[in-house]
């Protein structure tokens, strides 16, 4: 399925129209004001901003490093110099402004807004077929929610573009709530315009049940439990997602797009630059025929540990040792849920799951509080896992038993910085992590960019 997607994305290439992303103007290599004119011309628009989630400045790499690295459930692995360092500092708390991987994100994640924000800005003035403009704007929407969630969740304060930007304008942040209180509308339209499933070669694009599923998130993220509460019942009700029985099936080139998957980005192999770099950044050298492995985000022994007695996702999840150039058998964690075979560095098969079912009945749990039926939801994530039913009477406060069954189900799926965050947790996970960081030293939010910051004389940096 995903080959047929991917072709059509390869059909535009979008490009930097300047280096300075404040300006937030929408990058394409054509003339951009006589571009949308057709409804092909806003299918490839569209195309583009997928094409933008592949970046490594988004998912091939910046979001793990912030989201997972950034949390107690990865670190940096053996090298933590030269250009490595980068993500160290990210994993101890001491990265700078300056920071290549906080820069990336930022300026691609605003990449993706940017082209999506000029395809909501034409689209109205184009004749094109009811359903398909229906559709792309419903795209648009939820992509460029996607990123803002992200930007907010790491940067806090930032600037809200919702239309092209005019050169010569001015640029302010607004705080998170203002960003939160945006997305819920924006995602309410998207999940109304957007389809509930798509063919063969469609696959990939974004759904109703995608879009609900960040609503929910988001009213989670802002306290309206009750609110994302409704929207996760929608899902579980009218979308058709299930869990698959054995949580291994879940991962591998040859099974992604199922029927637990909501959304993906999309990547493939073959030398046309669709490939990730998964496989290479977080495996072992001694495991690839193929290209270099760098063994980075490598799991915690605290992530590991974590795993109860007899849950079978620690053996999908993670790898424990490998045997080196030398035959010698080294001890060390890696991941192994992204493991693959690329013909080439850089170029593997494997797409990044954003969003999948698993995640909508932990949120339904989180969303209703302790109760039997929130139980029902988190048993149904542990009993495909082999492990017992959690209760009342199991060890923990329900927020410490929710929070604990996230990070085993969901690990390495950039989902753990946000989730501690929302549960106040942040400082008292991170102490509990490797290496030890002091309460004092733990930041809850990235420093904006510093080139941000010398072209915003307005903007506040984050201490």
């Amino acid at each position: 399925m995903k080959n047929i997607i991917l072709l059509i994305l390869t059909s535009i290439t979008f490009a930097a129209c300047s280096n300075d992303y404040t300006d937030l103007a929408p990058v394409s290599d054509r003339n951009e004001a006589n571009f949308y004119n057709s409804s092909e011309d806003f299918v490839f628009g569209i195309n583009a901003s997928y094409r933008g989630l592949q970046s490594n400045e988004v998912y091939g790499r910046s979001y793990w490093t912030m989201f997972e690295m950034r949390a107690d459930n990865t670190d940096q692995g053996p090298d933590q110099t030269g250009l490595a360092n980068q993500f160290t500092v990210i994993n101890t708390f001491t990265e700078d402004a300056l920071n290549e991987q906080i820069d990336a994100a930022w300026k691609g994640s605003y990449r993706v807004i940017s082209n999506s924000n000029a395809i909501l800005d034409r689209i109205d003035a184009v004749d094109m077929e009811d359903s398909l403009k229906k559709r792309i704007i419903g795209e648009a929407l939820f992509l460029r929610s996607l990123m803002y969630y992200h930007l907010a969740i790491a940067y806090g304060n930032i600037p809200l573009q919702l239309t092209v930007f005019i050169p010569g304008e001015k640029l302010t942040q607004v705080d998170q709530t203002t960003v939160y209180m945006q997305l819920i509308e924006d995602l309410k339209k998207a999940e109304e315009n957007l389809i509930q499933d798509y063919g063969i070669s469609d696959a990939g694009r974004a759904t109703k049940g995608a879009a609900a599923t960040l609503l929910a998130k988001v009213y989670l993220t802002v306290g309206q439990n009750s609110d994302a509460e409704v929207v996760l019942k929608r899902i579980v009700s009218n979308y058709n997602y299930s869990l698959l029985p054995n949580y291994g099936s879940l991962w591998g080139s040859m099974n992604e797009n199922n029927d637990e998957s909501i959304f993906e980005v999309q990547f493939l192999s073959g030398g046309i630059g669709q490939g990730s770099s998964f496989t290479n950044d977080f495996s072992p050298n001694a495991f690839l025929q193929n290209g270099q492995g760098y063994g980075r985000n490598r799991p915690t022994d605290g992530m590991v540990n974590a795993y109860e007695t007899g849950d079978t996702r620690l053996k999908t999840s993670v790898g424990v040792s490998y045997i080196n150039e030398n035959d010698e058998v080294i001890a060390a964690n890696y991941i192994k849920k992204y493991s693959d075979n690329p013909p080439a560095e850089n170029d593997s098969d494997i797409n990044f799951v954003v969003f999948r079912y698993a995640d909508v009945l932990l949120m339904l749990a989180e969303a209703g509080g302790e109760s039997a039926e929130s139980y029902g939801y988190i048993n149904q994530v542990r009993s495909r896992a082999g492990l017992a039913p959690m209760s009342t009477q199991s060890a923990g406060t329900f927020a410490e038993k929710l929070l604990h069954e996230r990070r085993v189900e969901l690990a390495f799926e950039n989902h753990r910085w946000a989730d501690l965050k929302r549960f106040n947790s942040s400082k008292q996970k991170i102490n509990n992590a490797e290496p030890f960081i002091p309460e004092s030293a733990v930041k809850d939010l990235f420093f904006i960019p510093q080139r941000e910051m010398d072209l915003n004389s307005n903007f506040t940096q984050n201490n």
